[in-house]
């Protein structure tokens, strides 16, 4: 018998890893909502053969002893659990699900890490939210992936081909979207100093009970696809990313915040999204900075161009994924337990300077994410990205079906559900305002 092959940990999934914590779990979660029931037994089958055609997803942190110089996944031929689960349906079995994906994250120790939980009938959505997918009919598929180990886009991949599968039909990508034409420009000199400490999420009305605040707060919503003027020299993200620093500073005002720029991550994914997609941790992160006084303007159709140039700016700028500092902390030269301690000190010596908060917009699901006749083709997909501290908030968006659907996520240390509900009703505010027109 050979043994497993293995693969060095790439910088981002080192980082990751070194700042692990069952506190705040670095987890992701992939909501898609189906119009009709799946077969259990032919889903499951589905979800193993599509993991086989997609092998680098068969994986599980290898052992080693506390002086090796780098961690290594393990790559299996077949998964060491069982992937796909079917809670009970009833009352709250959604609500339940998602607070799973919050506050446990799969296991970097058996492959794959991740886990597929099918709940039928998922009735139980909160008030406002997903107007159409709310009622007591169809299946919520819930894929909870480490983020150590994954990203979003590359698991949304494995969900298609799963489709393909069991429903026998073609789920190729889409074209993706026409972008504006032109040539981004590099300079920036109206954008904020990049060393002066950005603005923090103000402290809103946690959960006084220390026990309910592992894991974080999820909220779902479902809301029309911003409009725009034909024409624009701006796309739906930076709608988005005006909709976020706007929704941002109106928290803080209102909480008698200092008044700083904002800086908001955004993630960049340059991957291919067919069948040969990598699969891992493909993004990149860049930072869009906001002066306060360009916040503070009734000149929307301006502010929205300033962050087009900026954004095309930053795409088109080479770039490791984590900066060049990240590369640093993970060079081979002690061993990882040394560096692992190295590496959370630089995080806590660096929490002041850390985004204000992260956008993440996967942008139109680009798959039909169509499984058949009987379970129908999804017509809602949320995404949520991570929200632990110092950041404390995230955005996650994507559109199915010509709506947006939007996951605001935060740390349960910063912030409370009625907080979540009202940043919700901001964000959807805030982007309806930027439908100005000259």
């Amino acid at each position: 018998m050979t043994a497993p092959s293995r693969i060095p940990f790439p910088v981002v999934d080192e980082v990751s890893r070194h700042c692990v914590q069952d506190e705040e779990p670095e987890t992701v979660l992939i909501e898609v909502r189906l119009p009709g029931e799946p077969d259990p037994g032919r889903l499951r089958k589905a979800f193993l053969e599509a993991l086989r055609r997609h092998p680098r997803i068969l994986m599980r942190e290898a052992p080693g002893p506390w002086y090796r110089r780098r961690y290594e996944w393990e790559l299996t031929e077949e998964p060491d659990v069982e992937v796909v689960s079917f809670p009970p349906p009833g009352p709250g079995s959604l609500q339940d699900a998602r607070s799973r994906a919050m506050a446990v994250a799969p296991s970097l120790t058996a492959s794959p890490p991740i886990r597929l939980e099918v709940v039928n009938a998922p009735g139980d959505t909160e008030p406002g939210a997903d107007d159409r997918a709310g009622a007591a009919t169809g299946t919520a598929l819930l894929l909870t992936l480490h983020h150590t180990a994954l990203d979003g886009p590359a698991c949304l991949r494995i969900l298609a081909t799963a489709a393909e599968i069991y429903g026998g039909r073609d789920n190729s990508p889409a074209a993706p979207p026409v972008r504006p034409s032109g040539t981004p420009r590099a300079d920036a000199p109206d954008t904020p100093s990049p060393w002066a400490p950005p603005a923090r999420v103000s402290r809103g009305t946690p959960d006084p009970q220390p026990g309910s605040r592992r894991g974080n707060g999820l909220l779902h919503a479902e809301l029309p696809l911003p409009r725009r003027p034909q024409g624009s020299p701006y796309t739906v993200n930076d709608q988005l990313m005006v909709a976020t620093a706007l929704t941002l500073a109106h928290w803080n005002r209102e909480h008698g915040a200092p008044v700083r720029p904002l800086r908001i991550t955004m993630p960049v994914d340059d991957r291919p999204r067919g069948a040969t997609m990598p699969i891992g941790n493909g993004t990149r992160l860049v930072e869009v900075p906001f002066s306060p006084e360009e916040l503070d303007t009734s000149d929307l159709p301006a502010l929205l161009h300033r962050t087009a140039l900026r954004t095309r700016a930053l795409k088109a700028l080479p770039r490791p994924q984590l900066g060049h500092g990240a590369a640093l902390l993970t060079m081979p030269w002690a061993p990882v337990a040394v560096r692992a301690a190295l590496t959370r000190a630089v995080r806590r010596a660096a929490a002041p300077w850390t985004s204000t908060t992260l956008l993440s917009n996967i942008g139109r699901i680009p798959y039909p994410l169509d499984f058949g006749e009987e379970a129908g083709c999804a017509h809602a997909v949320w995404f949520s990205a991570p929200a632990r501290m110092p950041r404390g908030l995230t955005f996650t968006t994507a559109s199915t079906a010509g709506r947006l659907h939007l996951a605001v996520r935060w740390s349960r240390a910063l912030l409370g559900p009625g907080d979540g509900a009202h940043l919700r009703d901001l964000f959807a505010h805030h982007l309806h305002s930027t439908e100005a027109t000259p």
